[in-house]
């Protein structure tokens, strides 16, 4: 299918806590779309465009303290606005199919909840500087030991929200449930614990239906 022939872009994030398989996931439905003819940017966050990708660096490494969490809200709005006006809007426009992994819900959720109870200043932020929700957003409820064990893992020196350990994984996920929960006609909830051809199944079906 090629952009033209789209009426609008659709745009798809996927959520969840470090190490729930979100980055395959998403990998796996642009790989999916392409193969169906569909015109796909593959994106994330912190990231996504030149210069939110030098803020992801300030963010994601160095010491779990480096930042507080108003800093961290800055910093994350910062680069999702460059992000939204370089890749996101014009891929949009163009009737493309946006795939991002994470979006404003993680903030919401790490700063916003987990990090100071932040969650108003998040919004109001996000509604003067964003203002754009996805069509549909995919949650990989992960066991938070496993995803915390997988996250170390991987040993990518993007290690610093990890740092703060187990606890706050478990309030991370009951933090985006609660998400979930709160915005039942967009987000669908998908089992992270299971293989994951079982897991990209569901998550196709859940797309299909927006498509």
């Amino acid at each position: 299918m090629t952009a033209g022939s789209n009426a609008r872009g659709r745009f798809v994030t996927f959520e969840g806590i470090d190490g729930s398989g979100k980055s395959t996931q998403a990998r796996l439905l642009a790989e999916a779309l392409r193969d169906q003819g569909r015109d796909v940017v593959q994106t994330r966050e912190p990231g996504g465009s030149p210069g939110a990708e030098e803020i992801r660096e300030l963010l994601l490494r160095g010491d779990p303290d480096r930042w507080s969490a108003e800093t961290e809200i800055l910093l994350f709005t910062a680069a999702r606005r460059d992000h939204l006006e370089r890749t996101i809007e014009p891929a949009l426009a163009a009737g493309r199919v946006v795939i991002c992994d994470r979006f404003a819900d993680s903030t919401r959720v790490y700063q916003g909840v987990t990090r100071g109870d932040l969650r108003d200043l998040v919004d109001r932020l996000h509604a003067l500087m964003i203002r754009r929700e996805p069509d549909l957003t995919i949650l990989i409820d992960m066991d938070p030991r496993t995803g915390l064990n997988r996250a170390l893992g991987r040993h990518d020196g993007e290690d610093r929200f990890e740092g703060f350990g187990l606890e706050m994984q478990e309030r991370l996920r009951e933090g985006f449930l609660a998400l979930a929960a709160e915005f039942p006609d967009r987000f669908r909830v998908i089992d992270g614990n299971r293989p994951v051809d079982s897991i990209a199944r569901d998550v196709r079906n859940a797309v299909t239906e927006i498509l």
